[in-house]
Formats: C-alpha cells, sequence, structure tokens
C-alpha cells in the first residue's frame, strides 16, 4: 500500500491508515452513477446539480424536469448569452418556445429585444402554475445576453370535445388578458394568477396570456 504519511509518523499512525485502508476498499462506491443525471438517486440530485454550476434549484419541480436541468446545465453554460441558450434552458423545464428577435419582427422591433411565446405544462399535461412559469422566466433572465430585454407572452389552451364544441378540431384557443401589476425588476411577480384573478375574454385567435411588455 502506498502511504500518505509522512516519513516521521508513528506506528499507530501506519496502523490506522493500514485498517482505515481495508475498510474503504471494501465500501462500493458507484461514482458513475452518482455523477450521471439519469441514474443519480433522487435524494442526491441538489448536489448534482450544484457541482454543474445550476443556479437555482427548486425542491418542488418533478423529478423528471430536475434531471433534465442537469442533463442540459453544461451545454447552456458553454453558450449562455446566445439564443440557443436561452431554448435550451425554456427546453430543459419541458416548455416549448417561440423566439423572435428584433429583427426578425415586422415591423422591427427595438434593437436588441426578443419575445418569447411560451407553453408551459406539467407533467399531465395541464397548464403549469406561476410559481413555475416564475422559475423559467428567471432562468431565461440567466442566460439571455446582458444587453438584451424581452417581451414574455405565455400560451393558453383549453380543451373541448366535439360533441360539445361543433368544430373539427379537438380543441379551442381562448386569448385572456390579465389585468394587474407586472412583475418587478427583480423578478417578484404581483399578479393574481388563481381562479379569481381578473381576466378579460378576447375574441379567439392566437393563444396568448401577456404577462408583462420588458425584462
Amino acid at each position: 500500500m502506498n502511504s500518505v504519511l509522512p516519513p516521521n509518523a508513528t506506528p499507530l499512525m501506519r496502523a490506522l491508515e493500514e485498517v482505515g485502508a481495508a475498510h474503504l476498499a471494501r465500501i462500493d462506491v458507484p461514482t458513475r452513477d452518482l455523477w450521471n443525471p439519469d441514474t443519480c438517486p433522487e435524494p442526491l440530485l441538489p448536489w448534482l446539480a450544484y457541482s454543474v454550476s445550476i443556479d437555482t434549484w427548486q425542491s418542488y419541480w418533478p423529478e423528471p424536469v430536475k434531471r433534465e436541468r442537469i442533463r442540459r446545465a453544461i451545454a447552456i453554460q458553454r453558450h449562455k448569452g446566445t439564443v440557443g441558450a436561452v431554448k435550451a434552458a425554456v427546453a430543459s423545464f419541458g416548455a416549448t418556445v417561440v423566439l423572435r428577435e428584433w429583427w426578425q419582427q415586422q415591423p422591427h422591433g427595438a434593437p436588441h429585444t426578443f419575445t418569447l411565446t411560451l407553453n408551459v405544462r406539467d407533467l399531465n399535461g395541464q397548464p403549469a402554475s406561476a410559481r413555475f412559469v416564475d422559475d423559467v422566466i428567471a432562468e431565461v433572465r440567466r442566460v439571455k445576453p446582458a444587453r438584451s430585454h424581452f417581451t414574455f407572452t405565455q400560451g393558453v389552451q383549453a380543451g373541448a370535445s366535439i360533441g360539445i364544441v361543433a368544430a373539427a378540431r379537438m380543441a379551442t384557443h381562448v386569448r385572456l388578458r390579465v389585468t394587474g401589476a407586472a412583475a418587478t425588476d427583480d423578478g417578484a411577480r404581483t399578479l393574481p394568477l388563481h381562479p379569481h384573478a381578473a381576466c378579460e375574454s378576447l375574441p379567439p385567435q392566437a393563444p396568448e396570456l401577456r404577462f408583462r411588455n420588458d425584462f
């Protein structure tokens, strides 16, 4: 055994080293599994997330979201400040996004701005909670270019069967405009996103729920 003790180590120190090394050699440490987001035990995921520099972590996230956040973390860090990083960050939450930069809009928007249209749903296919959407927005703000600002729109889709709605499509779309205070610069949300939220129904058009104009 290769000793790590100094030359002047006492016999007791060398005996303890030998005994300790023998016990440690019998402990099976599944290092590869612990560093793999697919096989790491769920209770240890926060430590794995910390090791790959995930800045925000919520215990209430579903396990698949936690594993996907870790799985994409290194690639997001490598491309931070790009459109690809924003899209990957949104995808890591299981959401879909349509991103249009200012020069892709008609007419052109203000320089260094972009729009995000998100469709965020939970594991059961239901619209995600306001808290979860806040986490997605916070991650977008973290990985976007520092000089850029964006407009955020959340898609809302209400399902209806053909037997109830006389239409050829299985789903209808409703636009809702939430009335209330917008999120503050530090990311705090003050919108009343609950069944009693003040909403204004609009004619059926492209599905959107507009929260604020600038981030």
